[in-house]
């Protein structure tokens, strides 16, 4: 495959170049510290070397808020909203954010496929991005590499003087079409290194889980979590929801809306009645680290943790999934070990 370079004072006129003809969303700076994918409209505000966005790119295919239904009953009349195909370039885009919109795909594709979210990824075309590996990434525990190309049209290496761009797919050659990229034959720089890691495969981690139900870690992590579901809503694989019915003041009218929802949150399974199947917040975290490295993982033989590090560089607690999963480990091979 063919190489090219960027120069980092050309990323804006490349930036620019895309806004011709595309819509286009991309990281953007959010207060200080923090960064944002949004509708890019400035290229000189567009930033591709980040650690993490707040939330990835889900949102726009899986809005945090949308209308389903709109009904009338005195015309005895409903009405679904179109949706519109994404057609957009999503540029910036690390690694796992692009393993967890596949990890998406299975979900809304496996059973009945889910229109609204199928219609939004129609046209969706993703331009990746390098990045150093900082506290909380543990991406290469659950095998995605900073520097993996799968999904990506274009992926562009950060290097010391700007970006090496390699082009994989017909649709980046269509994109970078009209805008003059070096050729670029030099070695690539210094893989990154991660520091946090999860120590075991997923192979060996399902049946770690499997006799990890009644560990003493979940009522210990109870202690300190607040239950405010912030690693449910940061999370690029959860897609949880809840439906409900707006209603008019004379309940003649009204839409059904579809909001984000999470299993941390007390009120995920309350039903009819005020009962709670999981009531309990010790309950609620197994349940969190099961969905991400065991109910799902048990089908498809992939952790449904991308390993971005958002849940815990999020969580008010300074809860870390890593530290969960790496106790049940060790604590598993310590049993073993006991037992032979």
């Amino acid at each position: 495959m063919a190489q090219y370079f960027l120069e980092q004072a050309r990323v804006a006129d490349f930036v620019a170049h895309l806004l011709a003809s595309n819509t286009v969303y991309a990281p953007h700076r959010k207060g200080s510290r923090s960064y944002a994918f949004a509708k890019a409209d400035d290229p000189a505000a567009v930033v591709l070397d980040y650690p993490r966005t707040l939330s990835s790119v889900k949102k726009f295919f899986l809005p945090p808020r949308e209308v389903l239904l709109n009904f009338d009953l005195t015309l005895d009349a409903a009405s679904v909203p179109p949706v519109e195909p994404g057609n957009a370039v999503f540029l910036g885009v690390h690694s796992y954010d692009l393993a967890a919109v596949r990890r998406l795909d299975f979900n809304f594709t496996t059973g009945n496929p889910e229109r609204n979210y199928l219609a939004r990824r129609d046209g969706a075309r993703f331009i990746g991005v390098s990045y150093v590996p900082d506290k909380f990434h543990f991406a290469g525990s659950v095998g995605i590499d900073p520097y993996d190309m799968t999904g990506c049209d274009m992926f562009l290496t950060k290097h010391a003087d700007g970006w090496i761009v390699d082009i994989p797919t017909g649709e980046g050659s269509e994109l970078a079409a009209g805008f003059k990229l070096e050729a670029h034959d030099e070695p690539k720089p210094p893989r990154a290194h991660f520091t946090q890691h999860v120590f075991v495969p997923q192979a060996r981690l399902g049946k770690v889980m499997e006799a990890s139900y009644d560990h003493p870690v979940w009522n210990e992590t109870a202690d300190a979590c607040l239950g405010c579901g912030t690693c449910n809503l940061v999370c690029p694989t959860c897609y949880c929801f809840n439906v409900q019915e707006n209603v008019d003041i004379a309940c003649t009218s009204g839409q059904r809306e579809r909001s984000w929802d999470g299993c941390m949150l007390r009120g995920f399974t309350e039903v009819a009645g005020g009962e709670f199947f999981r009531e309990k917040v010790a309950a609620r975290q197994r349940h969190r680290v099961y969905r991400k490295f065991k109910y799902i993982s048990d089908v498809t033989g992939q952790p449904w943790c991308v390993g971005c590090g958002r849940c815990t560089a999020s969580c008010t607690a300074k809860i870390s999934i890593v530290e969960i999963v790496n106790r049940l480990i060790r604590d598993s091979e310590r049993d073993e070990s006991i037992l032979t």
